[in-house]
């Protein structure tokens, strides 16, 4: 997607106005990883996530969503969400043509993004998934979006995605979820 086409995080908010999902945004400094993001732990309530984008040997994509203190074994992860052969990160150039944010603003609101190609698929973790609120930069990490669990699901529907709930981390699989 060419940068001047990207959404804006207020392109993002009057979808998500327009679909009857309410959030919360609050602003903050740049964050660029889950350990600069806890700073915040105690200002903002709900999970804290983190986003994994990435593509298997055919070209497929996916974005993985899970908790912040998830483990998630990359080598095996691939036949957890049926990717072809294993997965790896996908590259920064990608992330922005696809999703339309960059490196340190991964977000399953990125899917607002790819509404006409559906080229991303996305698989939220069960786990997460029992948060009543999740966090989420809105398309910039400058900023984190309060959102409810069912609305998460609700928006990536509207998107036109279809996410999966799957059991992706250990902490997921041991807890049978």
């Amino acid at each position: 997607m060419p940068e001047q086409t990207r959404a804006t995080p207020d392109d993002l908010f009057q979808f998500l106005s327009g679909e009857g999902i309410a959030v919360t945004t609050v602003e903050h400094p740049p964050l660029f990883t889950v350990e600069e993001s806890r700073r915040l732990r105690g200002e903002i309530a709900g999970g804290h996530s983190k986003n994994l984008f990435l593509k298997d040997k055919k070209g497929n994509i996916f974005l993985v969503v899970a908790l912040e203190d998830a483990t998630i074994d990359l080598k095996q992860i691939h036949g957890l969400i049926g990717a072809s052969g294993r997965v790896s990160f996908g590259k920064a150039e990608l992330l922005v043509e696809v999703l339309g944010v960059e490196p340190g603003a991964v977000t399953p609101f990125g899917l607002f993004n790819d509404r006409t190609t559906h080229r991303v698929q996305p698989v939220f973790d069960a786990r997460m998934m029992q948060e009543e609120v999740l966090n989420f930069h809105p398309l910039i990490n400058t900023a984190t979006t309060t959102i409810a669990r069912d609305d998460l699901l609700k928006f990536a529907r509207a998107c036109g995605h279809d996410p999966r709930v799957l059991a992706v981390s250990e902490e997921s699989v041991a807890a049978g979820l």
